[in-house]
């Protein structure tokens, strides 16, 4: 009996967002790990291998997105390049923004100041003090849109969703999603921080099967050339099908003002 050969995966092409000669951004696809872990062993696409072979040179990453996540990612090009980048994220100098969809409605926008304990891996984190006094913890938020769909969750014969944008002043471990869970309005799709009956909605209802959490726009003083840079990473097919379902229109995450 011959043994089932396994098939490897088509390759990805990552969506290139800006590229000079000292640094590139490209729009993270959900699900995809940005570099190698020992912990996800099986995996074999990463996006930071991916876009070294796509464009044909090491690159140098500056900042992390959740594996869930989607959205703008920024590496350097070369190691001076990172390092002039590095105190502009270690000190927050730069704007970074993000959408949700969460279950409920936000009617108010507000600045979240909750500080979070250190979110520690039983593996990776077990030499790790795992007594540490919590860390400060803030994110600014604002609703965009809202509707009520006529699904039942729970005792309620509908549901009701929220669009919001979101911008972290810090930059702790799943910093958004604790959040949300703070306010109870967890973000659809987060099966550690969510509510699973939302997350069944939007699977069974909207064929949503993804964290809907996107990093929509990076800000920041370009190092070398002292220019804004302003890079937006659109949304995928995923997120198109509930904004249109959901009557919101693309704009509200494409707008410098939203």
């Amino acid at each position: 009996m011959c043994e089932e050969q396994k098939v490897s995966p088509a390759p990805i092409t990552l969506d290139i967002l800006y590229q000079d000669e000292h640094y590139v951004a490209v729009n993270k696809p959900a699900g995809m790990l940005v570099h190698r872990s020992w912990l996800d062993r099986h995996e074999t696409q990463f996006v930071m291998q991916t876009l070294r072979d796509q464009i044909g040179q090491h690159v140098f990453p500056l900042h992390r997105l959740d594996r869930p996540t989607s959205g703008v990612l920024l590496f350097g090009l070369s190691s001076e390049a990172a390092n002039k980048m590095m105190p502009v994220f270690a000190e927050h100098r730069l704007t970074k923004t993000y959408h949700a969809v969460v279950r409920g409605w936000i009617t108010q926008g507000d600045r979240l100041d909750y500080p979070l304990k250190e979110e520690l891996d039983k593996i990776a984190d077990k030499q790790t003090q795992q007594d540490k006094a919590p860390q400060d913890a803030v994110t600014v938020y604002a609703p965009l849109a809202r509707v009520e769909v006529p699904i039942a969750t729970g005792r309620y014969e509908t549901s009701r969703y929220c669009l919001v944008r979101m911008l972290p002043e810090t930059g702790r471990k799943h910093q958004l999603r604790r959040h949300m869970h703070h306010l109870s309005h967890h973000i659809i799709g987060d099966v550690n921080h969510g509510d699973g009956r939302h997350n069944r909605v939007f699977r069974q209802h909207y064929d949503c099967h993804r964290l809907m959490l996107h990093a929509s726009r990076l800000v920041f003083t370009h190092p070398y050339t002292e220019q804004k840079v302003d890079i937006y990473a659109p949304v995928d097919a995923s997120w198109l099908r509930v904004l249109n379902a959901f009557d919101w229109s693309v704009s509200l995450l494409e707008s410098k003002d939203n």
